[in-house]
């Protein structure tokens, strides 16, 4: 297999699928770009050249660019989807959810209550989110969480390559509305990927790495993060489980509730902002279904509740960090409990 970085995994993945199936299109802003312009016919492919290319294999009718107004786009898209076809909709930054919500929480993610299980809105959104990249609060902010606590929406939030495009080739195959979470500190991250297309299913974790003394959950970037943690922390004699769990929703708590009964401990690290994160959510299910499995008080390695800052300075001490995530482990196996 060769070496793919995540960016190469996305845009793989829309070009498979598409040309798979001429329903599926592409549409937000630059996403194809150039139009009007001298020079190359295809600019950037949006601001990180993600979807650079597209638009030279399946032209302007199928990658298509929009006026800079989300809520304009995504509504087109969730009604495109309603009417067969599967639109791959690009919200750019997540922080722009503001714009558009009310097209994804109240229209796309209850068609199918609304119309008794009849209406199929396959339609994927991929958004970029997360922190270290300079971006200021606007720019850098970790959302899924808001939108895993709307019924009627799933929500990936792929932590490598691999996992890129495997989960969104599912996200464009699913019949459900969906949310896809692409965090720009990893577009340049690169593994082996195979090179024919492939799904990944969701709500299904997979298990980055396996040991008896401490369970870790993370989510998207940190999950490379809390890897990097482990095996810091293998040196000290410390054998870690570190559990992606790949979609928040639909989410496999029952290998989350597995594991932490195994270790006995529960280490969880979440960009998100602290007050009801998806840490917060799992620490809740677990306290209250394996609560007597613990052997030491959950821990979770998060930012302070306060926005993302500009200074570079603040923003990585803001941000979780190899170095937090090894001091809560180490904290859960000093200060722990036996279990009953």
């Amino acid at each position: 297999m060769a070496k793919k970085s995540f960016r190469q995994a996305v845009n793989e993945a829309l070009s498979q699928e598409m040309a798979r199936d001429p329903r599926v299109i592409v549409m937000g802003e630059d996403v194809a770009g150039g139009l009007g312009a001298p020079g190359e016919d295809d600019a950037w492919g949006g601001p990180l050249g993600v979807t650079k290319g597209l638009m030279k294999q399946f032209g302007r009718e199928r990658v298509l660019d929009t006026p800079i107004t989300e809520s304009g786009f995504i509504g087109a898209a969730a009604g495109a989807a309603l009417t067969g076809l599967r639109p791959v909709a690009d919200l750019m930054f997540v922080d722009f959810m503001g714009v558009c919500f009310d097209q994804i929480f109240n229209q796309a993610a209850k068609f199918k209550y609304m119309f008794g299980g009849k209406a199929r809105t396959p339609l994927v959104i991929r958004t970029m989110y997360g922190g270290g990249f300079r971006a200021a609060s606007q720019h850098s902010q970790c959302l899924y969480p808001l939108f895993t606590h709307i019924p009627g929406l799933k929500v990936a939030i792929p932590s490598s390559p691999y996992e890129a495009k495997g989960l969104l080739i599912q996200a464009i195959r699913d019949d459900d509305p969906v949310i896809f979470f692409e965090h720009k500190m990893l577009y340049d991250i690169e593994e082996e990927v195979p090179d024919e297309p492939y799904t990944l299913p969701f709500g299904e974790a997979n298990l980055t790495r396996e040991g008896d003394d401490v369970t870790i959950v993370a989510f998207g970037r940190m999950v490379m993060l809390a890897n990097e943690a482990a095996d810091r922390l293998a040196g000290e004699g410390i054998a870690c489980t570190v559990i992606d769990p790949r979609t928040t929703s639909p989410l496999d708590i029952e290998t989350i509730l597995e594991e932490v009964r195994a270790t006995g401990r529960l280490v969880v690290v979440d960009e998100a902002h602290p007050r009801c994160n998806m840490a917060t959510d799992i620490s809740a299910q677990i306290a209250e279904r394996a609560f007597e499995a613990l052997r030491a008080p959950i821990r979770m390695v998060v930012p302070p509740h306060t926005p993302v800052p500009f200074s570079p300075a603040l923003e990585d001490i803001y941000l979780p960090s190899v170095a937090k995530i090894v001091d809560a482990v180490r904290a859960v196996m000093a200060g722990g409990r036996k279990a009953a």
